[in-house]
């Protein structure tokens, strides 16, 4: 079974930053890539970002780009979120994800193609 651990959520003013982390754990982990998606109160679960594993190759929603930046440490099976330049609208709970099998670009930027998900981390941004 594999489990995804959020942390690094928390309260910031606007302007601020904070970092997310996502440990994976699980006998056999693997993954083809891992995403962020967060979801606001009353609102569907969105695309922030996503990377491949091998490679490294990243993605975000037009809303973060220049803002957020995603990484991993292979070697931890670990993948990062950095907020910078936090907005009152970026306040949400964040998941991370994992997709175990090679899939298109366009599709990592949808919550269904993920096999796995963690628990969440909540992001409040005051204004």
């Amino acid at each position: 079974q594999v489990q995804l651990v959020e942390s690094g959520g928390g309260l910031v003013q606007a302007g601020g930053s904070l970092r997310l982390s996502c440990a994976a754990s699980g006998r056999t982990f693997s993954s083809y890539a891992m995403g962020w998606f967060r979801q606001a109160p009353g609102k569907e679960r969105e695309f922030v970002a996503r990377i491949r594993w091998s490679g490294g190759a990243t993605d975000y929603a037009d809303s973060v780009k220049g803002r957020f930046t995603i990484s991993r440490d292979n070697a931890l099976n670990t993948v990062y979120l950095q907020l910078n330049s936090l907005k009152p609208e970026d306040t949400a709970v964040y998941y991370c994800a994992a997709r175990r099998t090679l899939t298109t670009a366009q599709a990592l930027g949808l919550a269904g193609s993920y096999d796995y998900w963690g628990q969440g981390t909540r992001v409040t941004v005051s204004s």
